[in-house]
């Protein structure tokens, strides 16, 4: 009863959940099934969000963007995987005076490297891990006065490649994706020749980073088509490089009993370990 009290009182509300699993995922049923999800839990004055997991040293953190209501934005927040499966409670680790979301990790050279989304600020900038989790630093504006949302990073072909949804004017920040290519995490970063390379509400905005499941890398995308966080899909990359970006059509994931929710907006995994998030 408290909980759903809490949750009618808030302007707005968004669920992480995490479950181990061994084998088949998501990203290869399909479908939210399978052994149950359990919630990431909040104290009612803030909720999380965009959850992202990379494995460090042999441990799990869980990234997510920790939305504080009296804060009326988002800051990033990282949570350890305890010995008895449960995550303990998430603590600050990255705060601008902009909102801060999709705080995707990655390592590159012996660095582990954050790019979370700051469109708010019209920029996208990588972060740097001074101490790993806790401290971050600003490394590098990879590109400056632009809104880029949801910006996912893959190595691909001996490159790294960037796919985001920019948006332009009062367009949507949801239905516009761009395709971007470095040499390197710091760029310089060059667009593609296609830009933009979709222009759909239901297909363009990911949901999470590159997932390889066999031979095959799929990248989650939002179906915005009803309402933001309504639903998730998954389109497997068929051809990139300087000429190309070819993508199958969009596979939705079903919903199941795993997850009792409406909608799916995100989906990560690493090793065992598998999160997803949506509207409360």
């Amino acid at each position: 009863m408290i909980r759903k009290v809490q949750r009618r009182n808030r302007p707005f509300y968004w669920q992480v959940a995490y479950r181990s699993i061994e084998g088949e995922g998501v990203a290869e049923t399909g479908a939210i099934d399978g052994a149950p999800f359990t919630v990431l839990p909040d104290d009612g004055t803030r909720f999380y969000a965009d959850p992202f997991v990379f494995e460090h040293e042999g441990r799990i953190f869980l990234f997510v963007e920790e939305f504080p209501y009296a804060l009326n934005r988002g800051l990033i927040s990282v949570a350890a995987l305890q010995g008895d499966g449960t995550f303990d409670t998430p603590r600050r680790v990255l705060e601008e005076p902009h909102h801060l979301s999709y705080p995707q990790v990655f390592p590159h050279d012996g660095e582990i490297y954050m790019l979370p989304e700051s469109a708010a600020a019209r920029e996208l900038v990588l972060y740097r891990a001074a101490s790993f989790p806790d401290t971050w630093v600003r490394d590098t504006v990879l590109l400056a006065d632009r809104d880029i949302n949801d910006a996912t990073v893959l190595q691909h072909g001996g490159r790294f490649w960037l796919f985001a949804t920019e948006r332009v004017g009062v367009g949507s920040p949801s239905d516009t994706m761009v395709v971007l290519s470095a040499d390197n995490p710091r760029g310089p970063w060059i667009d593609h020749a296609l830009n933009p390379v979709a222009i759909d509400h239901s297909a363009a905005r990911p949901g999470g980073s590159f997932i390889r499941t066999g031979e095959r890398i799929l990248l989650p995308v939002q179906n915005g088509s009803q309402t933001y966080g309504g639903g998730l899909g998954l389109m497997e990359l068929q051809q990139l490089d300087d000429g190309h970006v070819r993508f199958s059509a969009p596979e939705p994931i079903r919903p199941g009993p795993a997850w009792d929710r409406k909608g799916i907006h995100t989906l990560n995994r690493v090793g065992r370990l598998e999160v997803i998030d949506s509207a409360g």
